[in-house]
């Protein structure tokens, strides 16, 4: 540990009763003390060090906060947990994890769990804090318990709204407030029907998914019903949308650029294969830019970034994908030598096409890159007068490509 070491300590609602011997004399031993101001006022008057609030926006301080303190013996303090959803990310991508001494407190997911008789493994948790609303509508699925981290006193009724909105109006409500305090409390109801006035801004809500008749179901896997989402007709339609994902093989932590993104169903559904998954959209329409966005609310996603302006252009300055798809604009001069030039070493390619114009582009790249080259189609049981027939699709070539190593553009 180094010398200049910087000692994180997680506190809760008890306070400094609540803290254990080694945070204790961490705290007592500190030259200054960084915090949030509720944070800051449970020390009590032995606590002599400087007490140190964190200004607002955070983030950009830190690195001066702490420059200015050098050689001090420095305490952050931190709600709960540090490293769960807390300063101590912060800390460890601005100063290096090898400055920190983490010193945890049980995490309001501990105590919520605790009081409802959840098993943490089994519960999945949804922060709100700094993240838009529409995150939760990822996670809502019949029979789920969720615990969501509120921003302030006003969360509980938002998120009631919210599951109200999207036919989860009959789901059970929990607020915890205070967890570990003297002054805990629990207020329950449903979502449609919520019946409290904001109450303490430290708060958690438990919440038992329960749809109402009718609902829309969303499943985990690619491919959801066309009719999820707002279009005017440049929708990768569902079967070879679920094709397509298999082709881009999403894995965690991955981003895609999704160019010609439409209404963004392939960016919104690589970042519903998992909650670190990372897409851009660009789409030249701005009308259907927007249109992008709200599918990505609505559908769970809003981390989807959505860049407006033809490629390949619009691609200048991304971050390097590890994957990029192609659903629009493929004769467009230089966007398939852009992409391919873009994508590391193991990065995939893959270009879907119905025109012949575009079917002979992809021939070339297929003959010069290799990869698989395949004609997906798809026909529909529709009427014929009093029978039924087959209404056949336009047919989609597709090409996917892995990059090899000894293979340059």
């Amino acid at each position: 540990m180094s010398e200049s070491a910087i000692t994180v300590v997680g506190i809760g609602a008890d306070g400094w009763p609540g803290l254990a011997q080694t945070s204790r004399a961490a705290l007592l031993a500190a030259g200054s003390v960084i915090g949030g101001p509720r944070q800051l006022e449970l020390l009590p008057a032995e606590v002599t060090a400087e007490r140190v609030p964190w200004p607002s926006p955070l983030r950009p301080a830190v690195a001066g906060l702490l420059a200015e303190r050098a050689g001090q013996k420095v305490a952050v303090l931190a709600s709960g947990d540090p490293m769960f959803y807390g300063i101590g990310r912060t800390l460890a991508e601005t100063v290096g994890a090898e400055r920190l001494r983490v010193l945890p407190h049980p995490s309001s997911v501990s105590y919520a769990c605790a009081r409802l008789g959840w098993p943490v493994e089994e519960t999945e948790v949804v922060s709100l804090v700094g993240r838009p609303p529409e995150t939760l509508n990822g996670a809502l699925y019949p029979g789920r318990r969720l615990l969501v981290l509120s921003a302030d006193a006003a969360g509980p009724a938002a998120v009631a709204a919210l599951l109200a909105a999207r036919g989860f109006g009959p789901s059970r409500l929990r607020v915890l407030e205070q967890l570990g305090g003297e002054a805990e409390d629990v207020r329950e109801g449903t979502a449609g029907a919520w019946p409290h006035a904001p109450g303490d801004p430290l708060n958690i809500l438990a919440v038992e998914c329960a749809a109402a008749p009718g609902t829309p179901r969303a499943q985990l896997v690619p491919g959801l019903p066309d009719d999820r989402y707002e279009s005017d007709g440049q929708l990768t339609k569902r079967y070879v949308r679920a094709a397509t994902l298999a082709a881009l093989a999403p894995a965690p932590g991955e981003l895609l650029w999704d160019i010609g993104g439409g209404s963004g169903s392939i960016g919104i559904e690589w970042l519903r294969a998992h909650r670190s998954c990372r897409a851009v959209s660009v789409e030249r329409d701005p009308v259907r830019a927007e249109r992008i966005a709200r599918n990505a609310g609505a559908l769970g996603v809003p981390r989807l970034r959505v860049v407006t302006g033809p490629a390949p252009g619009a691609l200048a300055g991304l971050e390097t994908p590890d994957a990029v798809f192609v659903g629009g604009g493929l004769t467009a001069p230089g966007l398939l030598a852009a992409c391919w030039a873009a994508l590391p070493v193991g990065g995939r390619l893959v270009a879907n096409t119905v025109t012949m114009e575009s079917e002979a582009l992809l021939a070339e790249w297929y003959r010069r890159h290799g990869g698989e080259l395949v004609r997906l189609g798809v026909a529909q049981a529709v009427p014929v007068g009093g029978f039924t027939g087959w209404r056949q699709a336009m047919p989609v070539t597709q090409w996917s490509v892995i990059k090899e190593e000894e293979e340059s553009e």
